[in-house]
């Protein structure tokens, strides 16, 4: 198996976030739920990801979620979840790291196996994507 890479671009056309804690305790828990379209190298639109995030004093913080994607990785299609684990910091930088859910590959990528990672300012709608994977097919 020969471990490929590709590049992708998200933007996120969903975003809806609540509170688990109260406001303004500290530190403070929120779920959200979160739909992206990716392009390029991973096509896929309408993706589902369910995050929990943790702000911290002094607007840094962390995350953590699943997210699934049906499409296409390079073209070959089917469906993989990854888990991310990211933060965020005062300055409004967001780093990420993921990583494929083993065993979560569907038709073409049946056994994807892979890492990423992007960061990205907040606000910033278009978020490049590095994707590090095999196929057991290689």
């Amino acid at each position: 198996m020969a471990e490929r890479t590709t590049t992708a671009v998200f933007t996120g056309s969903s975003w809806d976030e609540k509170d688990v804690t109260d406001a303004d305790r500290s530190p403070r828990l929120t779920y959200a739920a979160v739909v992206n379209d990716y392009s390029g190298g991973i096509q896929a639109v309408g993706t589902t990801c369910q995050y929990v995030l943790t702000y911290t004093a002094g607007g840094h913080g962390s995350f953590c979620g699943t997210e699934l994607l049906t499409g296409t990785v390079d073209g070959q299609e089917g469906s993989f979840a990854v888990q991310q684990r990211g933060t965020f910091d005062r300055e409004g930088v967001i780093r990420c790291t993921f990583e494929v859910v083993p065993g979560s590959g569907t038709e073409a990528l049946t056994g994807l196996t892979g890492t990423g990672d992007y960061e990205v300012r907040e606000g910033e709608k278009a978020v490049e994507v590095a994707f590090r994977y095999r196929l057991s097919g290689d």
